[in-house]
């Protein structure tokens, strides 16, 4: 397969996978702020996430059972129908438990989905494609986000909330009739669930299927030196940023912006400017390695909220927003590139699906814990102060460097 090929799959696939968590964590907010749901209720919404921290639970399944294209275009079909039955409801000041319902759906749903992508791509790419894939990865991760967020808010102001619901779930269905034509990719062991023979793969539940796809994945990083501190790295890395996160489409709300302007600024410009950073960041760690990234471009990415606390500071100002958005989206860009190509370096192929998701479940744990207490930070301490609150956060991984480094350097990265 070509490597122009591939990409154009990575590009597909970390669309389908960006769309609904945008709806989640970018349209969502702003649905319910705009409807007068307390800061501290929104914050709450961040345990919708958990699905995503827990995910390695039933990884394993995803690794054993059936081809990773058929897990993700079935999760795809659901979540088009879970968002298209958001309509049927109106939120009101405290949200319904009809609405968790949905919500927890769509995000267990959208993380089942991202398990058999994230093994998908690991397993569909080199080591040496791994730099230029992410970059690519996360631009049309951020191109769904301006779609679920920019597009969807927008949207919403002109056409309603009911059209747009039905439109993005008629989108998610479209894509997956794309998705199914996805190809194969080769197992690296006769024993994946991808190729299983009744000759070379035990039953599932048997006690030789849990020790492959669970023991063994499990085993694999606990006996690498060092795999406390790295762990911590990867449940730190991105704490300052989930942190601020949820807060700041309400914060656009409150200041009195349109869903027009909240749209076209932090969902669209601001994406667009993720997409500009995560492609140089995509380069940099390429050109830099892996490490030189992490800790160069995740300054960059700490910078970027106190740039927020200073918006927050000021009087109401234009000017003042946009700059916000467009520094924090695009040093968030610059981050995340080497922060992924970080975590699916250290993943072996043979048991992509349960390594990945155990790690990716590290930081998805670090946006639903910190994003619950997010409502009631910045209702305690104002925006401002809770900004900057969030800028201190960022550092404690950085004590986790040098054990990173030695994770990296038996490939000489």
């Amino acid at each position: 397969m070509t490597y122009r090929r591939k990409l154009f799959w990575v590009a597909v696939l970390y669309f389908v996978e960006g769309f609904p968590f945008g709806l989640i964590h970018n349209a969502l907010p702003v649905y319910f702020r705009i409807f007068g749901v307390s800061l501290k209720e929104i914050g709450l919404m961040s345990l919708v996430s958990l699905p995503w921290a827990i995910k390695f639970f039933w990884a394993p399944a995803v690794d054993a059972l059936g081809r990773k294209k058929h897990w993700f275009v079935t999760c795809q079909i659901f979540i088009a129908l879970t968002i298209v039955s958001f309509p049927w409801l109106m939120p009101s000041q405290t949200v319904s438990s009809f609405f968790w319902v949905l919500l927890i759906a769509l995000a267990f749903f959208s993380a089942t989905q991202d398990i058999a992508i994230d093994a998908y791509t690991i397993r569909l790419l080199d080591e040496k494609e791994l730099g230029m894939a992410n970059g690519v990865r996360v631009t049309t991760y951020r191109i769904a986000l301006i779609a679920a967020g920019g597009v969807f808010i927008a949207g919403a102001g002109w056409l309603g909330w009911t059209t747009m619901f039905l439109v993005g779930g008629i989108l998610i269905l479209l894509t997956a009739l794309v998705s199914i034509r996805a190809p194969e990719t080769p197992a690296p062991s006769p024993a994946d669930g991808e190729n299983r023979t009744p000759q070379t793969f035990s039953p599932p539940g048997s006690t030789r299927t849990f020790q492959y796809f669970v023991v063994i994945p499990l085993k694999e990083f606990l006996a690498r030196p060092g795999f406390i501190q790295v762990f911590l790295f990867v449940l730190l890395f991105k704490l300052g940023d989930m942190a601020m996160g949820p807060m700041i489409h309400p914060f656009w709300v409150d200041r009195g912006f349109t869903l027009f302007e909240i749209g076209a600024v932090p969902g669209t410009v601001g994406v667009v400017a993720t997409i500009i950073g995560a492609l140089l960041g995509g380069y940099l760690t390429n050109r830099w390695g892996i490490f030189r990234g992490l800790w160069i471009l995740g300054l960059f990415q700490a910078g970027s909220n106190l740039v927020y606390a200073g918006a927050a500071a000021l009087p109401s100002h234009p000017a003042a927003m946009y700059l916000a958005s467009v520094t924090e989206s695009f040093t968030g860009g610059l981050g995340t590139a080497p922060f992924l190509a970080f975590l699916m370096k250290i993943c072996n192929k043979d048991h992509a699906a349960t390594q990945y998701a155990l790690l990716s479940a590290l930081f998805a744990m670090t946006r639903s814990v910190s994003g619950a207490f997010s409502g009631w930070g910045a209702e305690s301490l104002g925006y401002a102060s809770y900004f900057t609150f969030t800028f201190i956060l960022a550092f404690p991984a950085y004590a986790m460097l040098p054990w990173v480094r030695r994770w990296l350097e038996p490939a000489n990265t």
